[in-house]
């Protein structure tokens, strides 16, 4: 890792995770990483705030969290387990593929989002797979598995 983490107790914050991953506002989806294990699993927290671009349109009279993007968020979290696996080539890690996801409950402005990530597997360096899980209070909102791979 070229860069060092301001981590304390295997927790990220917003200038780790600007670090770690390329993506900037408005399309930063993880606030905060609450529990950290490189190359294997992380725990991060998404707060969903009604100043948020994507709710002027869905939908202004019932806002709510476009399904895109919470599943977007699950994968920048999986980005944060591969990003710190060392002998992975260093790039830019795509969307290759959605698998099993399902949508259990609506997220609105005021939720936290509660990501949960583990790194299923890894081949030839280039293709991986996660499985993803976002809770409300407790409650699965959603969940799914996505597939990555690296872009030359």
């Amino acid at each position: 890792m070229d860069k060092k983490l301001s981590s304390k107790n295997d927790q990220l914050f917003s200038e780790d995770i600007l670090g770690l991953l390329p993506h900037r506002y408005p399309f930063a989806l993880v606030d905060r990483v609450i529990e950290n294990v490189p190359g294997q699993k992380a725990v991060a927290i998404k707060n969903v705030t009604i100043n948020e671009p994507q709710f002027q349109g869905h939908f202004p009279d019932r806002p709510l969290m476009p399904g895109v993007l919470i599943v977007e968020s699950m994968a920048q979290v999986g980005g944060i387990i591969v990003t710190q696996m060392p002998d992975l080539p260093k790039g830019l890690f795509v969307f290759a593929g959605i698998d099993k996801v399902k949508f259990r409950k609506p997220v609105i402005p005021g939720d936290q989002l509660v990501i949960s990530c583990e790194l299923l597997s890894i081949k030839r360096q280039r293709f991986g797979k996660v499985k993803g899980e976002a809770h409300v209070d407790g409650k699965l909102v959603c969940a799914g598995e996505l597939m990555f791979s690296l872009v030359d």
